[in-house]
């Protein structure tokens, strides 16, 4: 395990065996979507270990950790325990939290793409900070439009049957994407540095 990275490291690890503890519970129970859900975790785990894999990318310790912890509470908490109706207005805390979350995936894209030989003139951390905001927000139209999608092809309730629902939720990812840039940008600013450096 790398040094600054294991605690993550054992916060995931924890999470395989909180699935696989889940799958055989709710396997004996009888309880085919509980059960679907632990693996639906498992295989999410993994495909986010497989895309960090394929594209090369170092993924950022508070990066890494923000993504663990939004799995764990969408997915174990919400989904899996059945929180929603405890956790008020949890739903809307995933979206603006989601939000957050994106900037920095945005910012990560944008580190890659504009990557520069040492020593040669650093990108604009102004282009940086527009690319979060935008990436941000169009993923969480595109959340929205697969959330749609599987309410109609089969016969799921994401989106309650409502706009105002789905709309709030847009609203809300992009509330999260706005207080990130915001931060970002004061960040940059005041390093008078690029966005690709901050950690």
């Amino acid at each position: 395990m790398k040094g600054k990275d294991r605690w993550n490291d054992l916060f995931e690890l924890a999470m395989y065996v909180l699935a696989g503890g889940c799958f055989v519970y709710f396997l004996v129970k009888g309880n085919g979507a509980k059960v679907f859900q632990a693996v639906l975790i498992v295989a999410v785990l993994q495909l986010i270990r497989l895309l960090v894999k394929w594209t090369k990318t170092t993924m950022f310790t508070t990066l890494r950790f923000c993504v663990l912890l939004f799995i764990f509470v969408t997915m174990f908490l919400a989904n899996e325990f059945g929180y929603y109706g405890v956790i008020p207005y949890l739903d809307k805390m995933e979206h603006l939290f989601s939000g957050v979350i994106l900037c920095f995936i945005g910012l990560m894209i944008y580190s890659k793409a504009t990557r520069q030989p040492e020593g040669t003139e650093p990108p604009s951390s102004q282009v940086a900070v527009w690319l979060c905001l935008f990436f941000s927000i169009a993923m969480a139209g595109v959340w929205e439009i697969f959330e749609f999608a599987t309410d109609h092809l089969f016969g799921l309730n994401s989106q309650n049957g409502s706009l105002l629902d789905t709309m709030t939720d847009i609203i809300c990812g992009t509330c999260g994407a706005i207080i990130t840039t915001g931060y970002l940008a004061l960040k940059a600013r005041k390093r008078a540095l690029p966005l690709v450096d901050v950690r």
